[in-house]
């Protein structure tokens, strides 16, 4: 669903020189999966994820998400994927129910009123589906972004940071919603700072830090390599660059 090849991306920095974001990235996610991209921040994680998104366009590598490039088909690419950062806006005079409607007729979905109905059910946004959104909490609005993201029932999830705002109960509804993809053979890229997270959600890890993979695997084989048995711990040794103990 997704295979990643050497992606690079520079940007420059305030004084003027070329800083590179991503250094060579390589990485894949297979359908009815959940891998996970972690890193400190500044790693080079949401830059990859906006190039996936065709956000951003790489300089150098390739990839290609649910069959397409994302630079020779982003059209495409858009339509196979729900992507969610923290930089997701809403309609700020539309109701959830108007934006939900409205994502989904976008995205060509014949059933666009049904499908808004069964997520506003679904996130527990129903008590609020007629309230303007500019006039929601920071979790109700982070809930119909989830919303807004896969209103279209997209095989592929690219997911930054999506617990930002949400409490321990909403965040749980979230897990459940991935996992329940997962199971319904959906792609997920996510990608967090919260180890537990990662720990009860992704079947593979990717870890990632000044632009490039240090190492990929599931939290079993990265334990092996590391010598370590919490992630927490296991994140700290790849990202200091410590060998096994």
């Amino acid at each position: 669903m997704i295979v990643v090849d050497q992606l690079r991306k520079a940007f420059v920095d305030p004084e003027g020189r070329p800083a590179l974001a991503v250094d060579g990235v390589s990485f894949s996610a297979g359908p009815g999966e959940i891998v996970g991209l972690l890193g400190p921040n500044g790693a080079g994680k949401t830059t990859t994820m906006r190039v996936l998104a065709t956000l951003v366009s790489a300089d150098s590598g390739t990839a290609t998400v649910a069959g397409h490039d994302v630079r020779t088909a982003a059209v495409e690419v858009r339509r196979s994927i729900g992507y969610l950062s923290a930089n997701t806006g809403l309609f700020g005079r539309l109701t959830p129910r108007e934006v939900l409607i409205y994502v989904a007729t976008l995205q060509g979905c014949e059933d666009a009123e049904a499908r808004a109905e069964a997520l506003l059910d679904r996130f527990d946004i129903r008590r609020f589906a007629h309230a303007h959104c500019d006039k929601l909490s920071t979790g109700m609005k982070q809930k119909v972004s989830i919303a807004r993201a896969v209103v279209h029932d997209p095989p592929v999830l690219i997911f930054d940071e999506p617990t930002s705002g949400l409490d321990v109960l909403v965040a749980q509804e979230l897990f459940s919603f991935l996992e329940d993809a997962r199971d319904r053979g959906r792609c997920v890229l996510y990608s967090t700072h919260i180890m537990g997270e990662a720990e009860r959600l992704c079947d593979r890890l990717v870890v990632i830090h000044r632009g490039r993979v240090l190492a990929t695997g599931t939290l079993a084989q990265l334990r092996d390599q590391t010598g370590e048995t919490r992630l927490e711990d296991v994140f700290m040794r790849l990202v200091r660059g410590d060998g096994p103990r």
